[in-house]
């Protein structure tokens, strides 16, 4: 049985497979198309979101504005 990342895979792959297809005929088929780039962008969308958000650091030194010395 596949995991869900496994599908998520498998769907980008066979929707990036589906549109060159669809695009490489001398008679391209419009809907072929859009089912592949629709199941590829499913795949995209979904694995992304199973991708946690980078954790910005909380400490952090702030600089200090230096000022010319006159002489």
């Amino acid at each position: 049985m596949l995991k869900k990342g496994n599908i998520y895979y498998l769907s980008i792959v066979l929707g990036a497979v589906v549109a060159i297809y669809a695009n490489a005929n001398e008679k391209q088929n419009l809907l072929l198309l859009i089912g592949g780039i629709a199941l590829l962008m499913f795949g995209v969308f979904n694995l992304q979101s199973g991708i946690p958000s980078k954790k910005e650091k909380d400490t952090f030194v702030e600089s200090e504005l230096i000022e010319d010395e006159e002489e």
